[in-house]
């Protein structure tokens, strides 16, 4: 569960869903009224680009095989390492993991002075000690088969590999458990904008009240 939103701490939105969930449509939607999003996926290239300390200790860890020619990491590579080999998994979240979390509190800091709240959208905020940073927590959920399909349908993978990256993550009774608003989004696109609005007007009443 989210902390509680005290007097003087700015109001801030954890935003999660599942891969092929529309989050970031729904992070668009927010954008779209002035509201500053954090995209944790940011953090996690940020910490990585040439010339930064973790980066070299993935290199010495795993081997150049993970550093692409022009100096940047092999997602790619690693993606399939960390997801056939847990140990792996566990070292490469132990390195960067306290890394991405600095990033993102700079940027909330930096974000709060210039939004009346704050999104944090973050794909493993519940799987991560992210959901620890936020008010509250807004879930964007569908059914497993609209993920499956949504997702095949953007980034060209398998229904399986999808599948996989699923089974990876919470299961999603559990973040709707979790969650402190669960936006349904299976619903068609067009709604998606009078719904965000809604909640924006919700979000602007809590920081009002404090």
């Amino acid at each position: 569960m989210a902390i509680a939103h005290s007097n003087n701490a700015p109001l801030i939105v954890g935003l999660t869903g599942g891969i092929g969930s529309g989050k970031s449509t729904v992070a668009r939607a927010f954008r779209a009224l002035g509201v500053i999003a954090v995209d944790a996926d940011n953090a996690s290239r940020a910490v990585v680009e040439p010339g930064t300390p973790a980066l070299k200790a993935i290199e010495e860890h795993f081997g150049p095989a993970l550093i692409l020619s022009n100096g940047t990491l092999n997602r790619a590579a690693l993606r399939a390492i960390i997801f056939s080999d847990q140990q792996q998994k566990v070292w490469l979240e132990g390195l960067l993991h306290p890394l991405i979390r600095d990033w993102i509190l700079s940027q909330l800091h930096e974000s709060a002075a210039k939004s009346p709240y704050v999104i944090l959208e973050s794909p493993l905020l519940f799987e991560t000690d992210q959901h620890q940073l936020v008010s509250t927590v807004l879930l964007v959920d569908v059914p497993v088969e609209v993920q499956l399909d949504r997702a095949a349908l953007r980034d060209g993978n398998t229904r399986e590999q999808i599948q996989s990256i699923i089974d990876s993550q919470m299961s999603r009774d559990e973040k709707c458990d979790r969650a402190d608003i669960v936006f349904d989004n299976a619903l068609s696109e067009q709604s998606i904008a009078p719904r965000v609005a809604q909640l924006h007007q919700q979000f602007l009443a809590e920081v009002a009240s404090q």
